[in-house]
């Protein structure tokens, strides 16, 4: 089984509002950040431009979930647990916890569909995509 897949997120001041906490809309952005992170660490640094654009795959997303569980500031690195839980024979889903100084901050599922990018399309997930992903998933 391969490790655990973090991807650090640097939280600045810019990501807060006037409670110096990070707005909540930048949560869901940091999560899509991460996701990214995971498929350019697992398909050679090609993340979702590179497959919408040299594949003709594109991923749009179809459902996010999150919990929130403690803010997040810029105090600490964000550490986001980025791994698949599913995989259709069209759609992927992930999950993502995020977690500051070792306190969870949020979680969540965020489901996708494979497409044909320039068509809008759906197709099943690429057959060099699923040998790669299915090892790696694992249960919320």
């Amino acid at each position: 089984m391969a490790a655990d897949f973090e991807y650090p997120i640097n939280v600045t001041w810019g990501d807060c509002d006037p409670a110096r906490i990070a707005y909540t809309a930048r949560l869901p952005a940091f999560a899509l950040e991460a996701i990214n992170g995971w498929w350019e660490a697992h398909f050679d640094g090609n993340g979702w431009y590179q497959m919408e654009l040299d594949q003709n795959v594109g991923t749009p997303f179809v459902k996010l979930e999150m919990e929130f569980s403690s803010p997040v500031t810029p105090r600490h690195t964000l550490m986001c647990e980025t791994f698949p839980t599913r995989l259709g024979d069209k759609s992927i889903t992930f999950a993502v916890r995020g977690r500051q100084n070792g306190t969870l901050c949020f979680s969540g599922s965020f489901t996708c569909v494979f497409t044909i990018a320039d068509a809008f399309k759906s197709q099943s997930a690429p057959p060099e995509m699923r040998a790669v992903i299915e090892p790696l998933i694992k249960a919320a």
